[in-house]
């Protein structure tokens, strides 16, 4: 998939105030220091489409993205140590749930994943919720540059073995991603357009 337009639609922190439009959502979630935003700008192929921050959990709004004009990347809140009150923490937390279980324009989500580090509970946990939700999804290892090829085929591994040890019977697909190199980001956008195509040939 070419991408020629990427537009910022909206932000807001209530799935009733989404854009109405009946196009397929893809959202993109995952822990505050995963760099989301630098992958959406690489996904886009925009140097600032999200906004990018040293500090971790700057994003705290549903924020959609219009893409190609038919479809919307969705960028969500991240979850973890991210520098706000508990009362805030739990108030966008909340919405980023009620985003997933009401909309039904949401076709999959995109949880990334930071490839240096061991499975972290907080991570499976939210996979966890999405699995027991029905909701489907793909992993998405991050920050690939940071390690040599045989590292990450090793890290890679390791993450699938500990999922299937747990709560999964195979893991989900995934993707290994760099913002820096775009290594991934082909990979992903294709995968997106396969299942436009689908939903449309079920229209």
């Amino acid at each position: 998939m070419k991408i020629h337009s990427a537009q910022f639609v909206m932000s807001n922190s209530s799935v009733e105030q989404c854009p109405s439009q009946p196009l397929p959502e893809y959202a993109f979630i995952g822990r505050s220091n995963v760099g989301k935003s630098s992958l959406i700008n690489a996904l886009t192929n925009h140097n600032s489409l999200a906004k990018t921050s040293s500090r971790p959990g700057k994003t705290q709004l549903i924020n959609h993205f219009i893409i190609n004009e038919n479809w919307f990347l969705v960028d969500l809140p991240g979850y973890g140590y991210a520098r706000v009150s508990k009362s805030a923490k739990k108030e966008f937390q909340s919405y980023i749930r009620s985003y997933f279980k009401k909309r039904t324009q949401l076709f999959c989500a995109f949880v990334l994943i930071d490839i240096r580090h061991k499975p972290q509970p907080i991570d499976l946990e939210f996979m966890s919720w999405l699995t027991s939700n029905q909701i489907a999804f793909y992993m998405v290892f991050t920050k690939a540059d940071k390690l040599k090829p045989g590292a990450i085929k090793t890290k890679v591994e390791a993450y699938c073995q500990e999922m299937t040890a747990s709560l999964w019977e195979t893991h989900p697909p995934y993707f290994i991603t760099s913002s820096t190199t775009r290594e991934g980001c082909d990979e992903i956008l294709n995968e997106i357009d396969r299942l436009n195509g689908e939903l449309r040939a079920h229209l």
